[in-house]
């Protein structure tokens, strides 16, 4: 396998590893489309699909997904940079590859120096991985720049939904904003629901800086609110001014263990 071509990390644990398999998973999540929205960013989970598929397809069944998009991830593994990006190649799933924009990808280097190359950081993260099938079943000629984020400083979140801004700005098409995250974890099913909607109160409020400050407060355990962060305070600038909590789920509806849960919210922005 060429050097440049990122393998699958969680292929038959996350989802399944056989490609028909896969592809009729994912397009049994995708069912039921709805209006298709021209959104400028969305959230969505990135547990294994029997918990959060649900939810993440009925986000992206709501898109009408444009051929390029921006995947933040928050950086699970501890490994790499804590701005990590990869810029060229491509990144293999079940389904095929999906080749990584390097213009786009060099854009934002120049626009937002701190964001470092770093396969390491992406090599055996699941957050961005979890979500290439359902963009590949919706459009096989998906592009896209991964970026996994192992900061949680409040400024440089700030900053770097800035440069995403104005990188797409200048853009002759539209890009999507994908923020991968899941909510709250390991508490009970009670507890998970009030401390998600006390987080997913701002993110419907496009209000970036209210959901770090919500989520530090109130100690929920959100792992990609950076991601959430970025793409929010980006969003705002592109013109956002709706979101939509598409669906909402915790993995005891699943699981039946109302113990010890997450939560997964899926929200579009437009």
């Amino acid at each position: 396998m060429h050097a440049d071509v990122r393998l699958p990390a969680v292929a038959g644990r996350f989802y399944p590893r056989d490609p028909q398999t896969l592809l009729a998973d994912v397009q049994s999540y995708l069912a039921s489309p709805g209006f298709p929205v021209s959104a400028i960013a969305c959230v969505v989970p990135h547990a294994g699909y029997i918990y959060s598929g649900s939810v993440a397809g009925a986000v992206f069944s709501r898109l009408d997904l444009p051929q390029r998009c921006i995947l933040m991830c928050p950086n699970h593994t501890g490994r790499g940079r804590p701005l990590a990006i990869m810029s060229s190649g491509a990144w293999k799933t079940p389904l095929g590859p999906v080749t990584i924009d390097s213009p786009l990808a060099t854009e934002l280097i120049q626009r937002f120096p701190l964001l470092e190359e770093d396969g390491e950081a992406h090599r055996s993260e699941h957050a961005a991985e979890v979500e290439l099938p359902f963009l590949q079943a919706k459009r096989p000629d998906i592009s896209f720049v991964p970026i996994a984020l192992g900061t949680g400083r409040y400024e440089v979140l700030e900053a770097l939904g800035v440069a995403i801004a104005e990188v797409l700005q200048v853009q002759e098409d539209r890009v999507l904003i994908i923020a991968s995250s899941d909510m709250n974890h390991y508490e009970n099913d009670h507890i998970t629901r009030i401390k998600d909607h006390k987080a997913i109160a701002p993110i419907l409020a496009l209000d970036g800086q209210g959901l770090f400050d919500v989520v530090m407060k109130e100690e929920i355990s959100m792992c990609g609110f950076g991601p959430t962060v970025a793409m929010l305070t980006a969003a705002k600038i592109l013109g956002a001014t709706h979101a939509e909590l598409v669906k909402y789920a915790t993995s005891g509806e699943v699981s039946g263990d109302l113990d010890m849960v997450v939560g997964y919210a899926g929200v579009i922005v437009w």
